[in-house]
Parts: C-alpha cells; structure tokens; sequence
C-alpha cells in the first residue's frame, strides 16, 4: 500500500476527507503538507476541521511517516485544511468542493464564478447568474474557491 493510501485510511478513520499532499519549502525547511476536508453538513454547511482534529490526525501519521519517511531530507509535519480559499486543481477536489463558489479560468482564457453544483464523471457543472454552465474538466486552465464576503 502506498504512504498516501494509508495515510487517506488515518483521514477517513475520523470522518474526514483527504484534500491534498504537498511538499512546501519555507527557506531552509521542507514542509510535509497534509490538507483535510470535512464533508459533513450543519445546517446545510460544511463544517469545518477542528485543531483537536488535526493533531490528532498528526499523531496518527508520524508515526507511519518514522516508518515510511516521505522525503529523504529533514522535514516538518503539518496537519491541516486547505482554507476557505484554496487552488482546485483535481477532479477529486472539485467533488470535495461541490456546494461552494468557484471561480474557473478555461484554457481558452474564458473565467466563470459561480457555484459548484455538481461533478459528472469529468463534467464540471456551475451556475452562473442562474444559468447551468458545464465544462470538461481538461478545458480548465486554473480554478479556485472563493468566499463572497
């Protein structure tokens, strides 16, 4: 099993979902990035990660990562969610983000904001000023959820 598998199965072990690994530099340290999502709804909202949560989270998988070191250099460990705000840049993400705003550049230089309503194999369904707009998801250039404050 690969490392991203067994740490995805410490992620759904407490009713999370796995939104991203990544490697980070901060000047001289390397960062070991893992970025959770909770799906569950209150009062029809996401709810958030709580700290407790992610250092939980945390002490479930340094160990695996003493075992399986996930770089060959030094690094740092952080446990975390990607933010209200955050790149989409997998179909997996953009499942994880239906309900929300985001806002699509398409290859063709075409940008759309609206609210993620769905994901259909490799459609990506937006409404945009009331209308239903659908996409394949090789057209997007870049993508991104945004918060209307």
């Amino acid at each position: 099993m690969s490392l991203e598998k067994d740490i995805e199965s410490f992620v759904k072990s407490l009713d999370l979902e796995l939104y991203e690994i990544s490697v980070a530099k901060d000047g001289e340290d390397s960062i070991y990035r893992v970025n959770v999502l909770s799906t569950e709804l209150v009062d029809g909202k996401k709810r958030g990660v709580s700290l407790d949560e992610c250092v939980h989270l945390s002490r479930l998988i340094s160990p695996l990562l003493d075992v399986t070191p996930p770089m060959s250099c030094d690094y740092r460990l952080e446990v975390g969610t990607p933010g209200i705000e955050r790149k989409v840049s997998t179909l997996k993400q953009f499942v994880l983000s239906v309900g929300e705003r985001v806002s699509i550049t398409l290859k063709s230089k075409e940008k759309y904001k609206g609210l993620l309503l769905r994901v259909e194999d490799s459609s990506i369904c937006l409404e945009v000023d009331g209308q239903e707009i659908c996409f394949e998801f090789s057209q997007i250039s870049k993508a991104k959820t945004y918060f209307e404050w």
